[in-house]
Formats: structure tokens, sequence, C-alpha cells
């Protein structure tokens, strides 16, 4: 949870300039290669064979040798027309289903007929909707290669078939490197280069899956695999994030480019950590030399580009102590509340947030941010304060200061008894008058909770890493049992329940539990609840886990038969508890001398 909180549009773009002139352009039907009309289309037999093809591969092989023959059968069908086949949708699905199948020297011939004789015909399939993805496909069979040469010795990979593959993916390099303009401003042949860009580094991304009918797009950005990389991708690499540098007036303008020279900076950060520093310094500089108003920093027209901004976000992640300080003093200091409440440069300042927050440069910006909190506030950009909230754990001397100014901007400050009804505040995200309504009578807090959002759920859960938490756990222990069962049971509000209940010491966690007395049936029998009920059972004392048990034993029957409960009644042993209970209290007590024993270790 450490992404900005405000979602934008994934997609602000169709293409790759507003005047692409063909670019990204897409005709209906087979095989227009980025040419529309250019090539014939494949023809209705072969359409079927290849379907054919896919339905087999679906079936798998019971035997390695069956496999490998019925691959090379369906490569040779192949062979003559690759590039047809590629820019066919059903030829090409089938071509990606068979690669991961394929020997490396196999892929390696597949790519070489791609390319043609020059390597120029790489940018035809490149730049089609269905060829781009067989190069991707192709690309990242290159780990396996390399894991297999890894293995033998330099004679044995000298007299191997795999270096075919090598030098295509090196070919495929130069012509993006020559035509560099070209491919990254194309819808397809962008995600060409970012797979390249990440192949030449030697990490790559997990493969983009098709979204199912139904189900939601993950927004967490996949983590990377590494490998050994050949020797010679690494000057290719250098020589396609010089060309890119070149290019940058491009990707500043173009979303699409964009994307890609964000893909080189994350590769470059974690494998090149010199290439980086000279890729942010020089992007940062042609930024700052553009003309801009007298006075105005030119990066501040870019943090407002949907675009650019994205962009800028990138740097600041990968950005060392120097440069992110260089940033702050030259173009943000004085500027970051009025970034922040606007509704895409808030996304770097909250990036800059959380990159500065190991260096003293932090209290620089907490110290302007914090003069801006309620206009931030008023703005709905709570993921610039929830990412403040998040670094200000690592300075407990800001902490207080963050916490009583999130009190006086809800309303809840002053007099102190109003600092209970903090929690359902912060939670709604709604200041106290508008909450519990005008002018209550002071102590009158009683209102059943609602309204719990997701922001306010992320915002407490960051204060609950503070060190000084007691306002927090008062307003908890003030909620009524009904109340605490409704922030159990609810989605986000459960995340809270569960940070809370861990943060407390014994006696603490004995007192919110004692007031959860007679809600355990129903948390169990939540998805929500069943979850924080399994947490804290896990840190829970043996005297605290024999109340829990001793509630939740007499309702046997719902709990088995409920979804959720029946997993909470195996893992807490309820059966033992009811049926050989010292049995049940010698395990538990061995289980938590186990923890205590591990926690004093790892302490």
């Amino acid at each position: 949870m450490t992404e900005g909180t405000e979602e934008r549009n994934p997609r602000p773009w169709k293409g790759g300039e507003k005047n692409g002139k063909g670019r990204g352009k897409e005709e209906r039907g087979r095989g227009h290669g980025g040419e529309a009309g250019a090539r014939s289309r494949l023809d209705a037999m072969s359409v079927g064979y290849f379907r054919r093809v896919g339905d087999r591969l679906k079936e798998g092989f019971a035997e390695e040798e069956e496999k490998v023959l019925f691959v090379e059968n369906v490569l040779t069908e192949v062979r003559g027309r690759a590039l047809l086949v590629a820019t066919d949708i059903t030829g090409s699905i089938t071509l990606q289903q068979l690669l991961p199948l394929a020997g490396p020297s196999q892929v390696g011939e597949l790519l070489s007929e791609l390319g043609g004789a020059s390597g120029k015909q790489f940018r035809a399939a490149s730049c089609d909707r269905c060829g781009g993805h067989v190069l991707e496909a192709a690309l990242r069979q290159v780990p396996r290669w390399a894991e297999q040469t890894s293995e033998d010795t330099p004679e044995e990979a000298e007299a191997g078939h795999c270096g075919i593959l090598e030098a295509q993916v090196l070919a495929l390099s130069q012509v993006v490197t020559e035509e560099v303009e070209e491919f990254i401003t194309h819808t397809h042949g962008s995600h060409v280069v970012r797979t390249l860009t990440h192949l030449l580094g030697g990490c790559l991304e997990p493969e983009r899956s098709r979204t199912q009918p139904g189900g939601k797009a993950q927004k967490i950005t996949p983590p990377l695999t590494d490998f050994e990389a050949p020797a010679s991708f690494g000057p290719a690499l250098r020589r396609l994030a010089l060309c890119l540098l070149e290019h940058t007036h491009t990707c500043v303008r173009n979303a699409v480019s964009s994307a890609v020279l964000q893909a080189l900076l994350t590769v470059c950060h974690r494998k090149r950590p010199i290439l980086c520093k000279k890729l942010t310094k020089g992007i940062v500089g042609y930024l700052a030399s553009l003309s801009s108003a007298p006075g105005v920093s030119p990066l501040l027209v870019f943090l407002k580009d949907q675009a650019c901004s994205r962009l800028i976000e990138k740097i600041i992640q990968v950005s060392h102590k120097g440069l992110l300080r260089d940033l702050y003093k030259s173009h943000l200091r004085g500027q970051l509340v009025n970034l922040a409440v606007h509704p895409i440069a808030n996304f770097p300042v909250q990036r800059l947030t959380a990159a500065c927050s190991s260096y003293k440069m932090f209290l620089l910006v907490f110290k302007e941010l914090m003069e801006g909190l309620e206009a931030i506030l008023a703005a709905g950009h709570m993921g610039v304060i929830v990412q403040l909230a998040d670094s200000c754990v690592q300075w407990e001397e800001k902490q207080g200061q963050l916490l009583q100014c999130l009190l006086e901007a809800f309303h809840c400050a002053d007099p102190p008894s109003l600092q209970t009804s903090c929690l359902p505040l912060f939670l709604s995200l709604l200041t106290h008058e508008v909450y519990y309504g005008q002018g209550p009578a002071e102590g009158d807090t009683q209102r059943p909770l609602s309204d719990i959002c997701y922001n306010g759920s992320r915002l407490v859960q960051s204060l609950a890493k503070f060190k000084e938490r007691s306002v927090l756990l008062n307003s908890l222990r003030a909620l009524s049992p009904a109340d605490l069962l409704t922030l159990g049971t609810d989605q986000s509000g459960s995340h809270v329940l569960q940070a809370l209940v861990l943060s407390a010491s014994d006696k603490g966690r004995g007192k919110i539990l004692r007031r959860l007395e007679g809600q355990y049936v129903q948390l169990a029998c939540s998805r929500f609840g069943s979850r924080v009920l399994e947490a804290v059972w896990a840190i829970a004392t043996v005297s605290q886990k024999q109340g829990i048990a001793q509630e939740l034993a007499p309702s046997e029957s719902v709990l088995r038969s409920d979804q959720f409960a029946r997993h909470v009644w195996g893992k807490f042993g309820l059966t033992h508890f009811g049926k050989r209970r010292g049995q049940w209290l010698e395990f538990q007590t061995g289980q938590s001398k186990k923890r205590k024993m591990f926690s004093d270790i790892l302490e």
C-alpha cells in the first residue's frame, strides 16, 4: 500500500500523439502488420490448423519426446511465412503458447525470419497488434537460454546453437536504436522496447496476463525477476539508454514514449546505478533548460502534465540524495502545497515525501506540507497525508505534531474530551460537526460507527505505527461493542482494528478483547472479521485465548457450517478445547513460550 491513493485514468491516451499520422491505428481483420493492406491475410485452412495446434497445446504432453517432435513440426509449418503467421490473431496466440516449449535455437531462428536478413522487418512485426506479442514472448525465452549456458562449459556454449538467439536480440536492439522514435511512439512497438530494455538489463517483469471477465486489474507494481544476462547485453543497453536520452523531448510530450523511459529508469536503477544517475541528471537538466515564465521553474509546468508527471515521479523514485536535494531547492521549495492540491501534481509530491524520508531534507518537506494540511485535506488528496504519516514513522519527533494538526483539522482537539471521538472521524474523513451534527453536548458522541472509507483506514493504519498511540487506543476503547463489530467486519475497518489491537500492550489488548466479548461468533463468521480474529489469536496470551475459545466452543454447529468460521474452528483447535482441554492448554502454553522466546531473540 505504498502507491498513491487517488486513482488516475489508467489510459488517458489511445495512441502515441494526437495527430499520430497512422501510429497506433489498427485495421480490423488479420495481418495488417503496421502498414494497412501491405500483406495478404493468412488463409482459412492455415487459421484452422493453428487453432487446432492451440487446442493441442492446452492438453499438454505426457512425454518429452512427443512434445519436442510436435514443436518441431509446427515450427516447420511456420517457416517461410513467420511474419504472416505472427501478425494473424490466431497464429499469434498459438506462437505465444508454443515458444515457451521451443528450444533456444528454434526461438532464434523464428526471430531471424521475423527480422529478415537486415533486421529491418522487426519494426513491422513489433508495431503490429499481434506480432508485437510474439516478439515479446520470444524475448522472454532468453533467461532459459542464460540458465542453460551458465551450467555449460565455455566450449559447450560455443558449440551449441544458442548463439543465434543472442545475435537476434542484439540485432533487434540495433534496429530499435536506429529507429527509436518510430518504436517508442507506437502503441504496440513501445511494449516490445520495454520488454527488450528489461531483457538487456537482466531482469524481467511477469508476463502480462489477460484479465478474466469480471476480474479486477491488479494495481500493484509486479516484482522483477533477475537473471544472468550475456555480457554483450550491457553495451547494447547503454547504447539504447543514451539514444533514448537524446529523444527526451519525445518522451516528455508523449505518454507512450514516457512509459518506455520509465521502464529504462527502473532497470538501470536496479542493475546499472551509474547509468541511472546519468539518465536522471540528463532528463532533469533538459526539463530545467526549457523556457518558462520569469521566476517560475519549468518543472512546475511538467509536474501538472498527465504524461510528464509520471516520468518525474519515476525520476524522484530512482534519484540519489544529491539530485533530490537539488530538485527541492531549485524547483519545488515553496510550491509543495500548491502542487499537493493539484489533481495531477499531488502524485509526484507523494513520491518526493517517500523518497526523502530517510534524509534530513524530509524536515523541510514536512514543515512546508504541514502549513497547508487543511488545504490538502479539503482537496481530498489523502495520498499526500497518508504518505506524510508513513514517512513520520521514521521521525519520532514529528509524530506528535502531525497527530495534533490532524486533531485540529478534524475539530476534535479541544476540549481534550473530544479526542476520544477521533477514530470515527479519521475513518470517515469527516469533521466533528459533520459527523456528529452541529453543537453536540460535550461528551455526547453516541452515533453508530459508519462511513468507514479506504483512505481513512490507511491514515489510521499509518498513525498506529507511531510510538505514542494512546489517543487512538483510547478512542478505540470508547467504541461500543456493536461499533467494534462493525469495524472488525468492514473491509477497510478490519485492517484498522487488527493494527490497533496488535500494536497495544498485553494489558491494553486485554481491555479491547473484553469489549469484544459477545461478538466473537459474528467476527468468526465474517470474511474480514475472521482474519482479524486469527491475527489476534496468534499473539494473544493463553488466558486471552482461553476466553475467546470459551465463547466460541458452544456455537460449534454454527461455526463449522460457515465458510469462514470453519477455518477459525480448526486453527484454534476448538474440538480439543471441548474434549481434551488439558492437552489444549499444554499446547497453547508451549506455543506462547516459543513465540516469546523468538521475540526475545529478534529483539
